[in-house]
């Protein structure tokens, strides 16, 4: 791994939940003594801001906000000259496979895009690099699509190292080939910020969303806190930073 790629890694941690809220509660208990107010004020606040992103109504709401939930009909794909599928992430070392091997949400844009290429039949480009060692997000994922799905990747860029990265790498490769427009398969809350870097980058986008979210929930459940709503969360967080920082003049 990089120093860049560790420094963001580092800075999402301190940050993002659960490690941003944490560090708050933490911060509040070391000032404590000396500050009282302001150490109850922290602590309190970390901890209520973990517990409100563990809800999954919060966590729906959040998700809703930063979702792209734009879905192409047939038609639409059909008009496109290639399918871009963005990794999502992999596991090192996985024991029961003896290997590295693709993540949850890298194997849902895999077979999301196996789905899309068997009623377009456009070609295949997998996107991303080496984030934390081992091979190639987009290796693995081109040995998923070809080997479990069947299913032929056309292109395969492997020197990203984010979003920006992908959408750089990626176009240059599609336009050297002649193609101006693809369909982008990524996650719903990834799509809003990947849709403006390949269009930065000179791609015309037909969005592909995966994990469209209903909003947040209005049963009780919604209510209770879970793993998987902060999970959500942290996803959803992510991307409203990614996306505010996207916003800032670039020089």
């Amino acid at each position: 791994m990089d120093l860049l790629s560790l420094a963001k890694q580092l800075l999402s941690a301190l940050v993002l939940p659960p490690g941003g809220p944490l560090l708050l509660a933490a911060f509040g208990l070391v000032v404590w003594r000396r500050r009282p107010r302001l150490g109850r004020a922290a602590g309190w606040a970390g901890i209520g801001v973990l517990l409100l992103l563990s809800l999954p109504i919060v966590s729906g709401g959040l998700m809703k906000l930063v979702a792209d939930d734009s879905v192409p009909d047939v038609g639409t794909a059909q008009d496109a000259q290639a399918i871009v599928v963005l990794a999502g992430g992999m596991r090192r070392n996985a024991e029961e496979y003896g290997a590295d091997t693709l993540n949850a949400l890298s194997l849902e844009r895999a077979r999301y895009a196996a789905f899309l290429f068997r009623r377009t039949g456009l070609p295949i480009l997998v996107t991303g690099g080496v984030l934390q060692g081992g091979e190639p997000e987009a290796e693995l994922i081109r040995r998923t699509l070809e080997d479990e799905f069947g299913v032929r990747v056309r292109w395969v860029e492997t020197l990203s190292r984010d979003t920006h990265e992908n959408a750089v790498f990626s176009v240059r490769i599609l336009q050297q080939a002649g193609i101006r427009r693809a369909v982008l398969v990524t996650h719903a809350f990834h799509l809003r910020r990947a849709r403006r870097e390949f269009s930065a980058a000179g791609l015309d986008v037909v969005p592909a969303p995966i994990q469209i979210p209903n909003g947040p929930s209005a049963s009780l459940a919604g209510l209770i806190p879970t793993m998987n709503a902060l999970h959500g969360s942290y996803f959803a967080v992510h991307e409203l930073v990614g996306n505010a920082v996207l916003s800032l003049p670039r020089r």
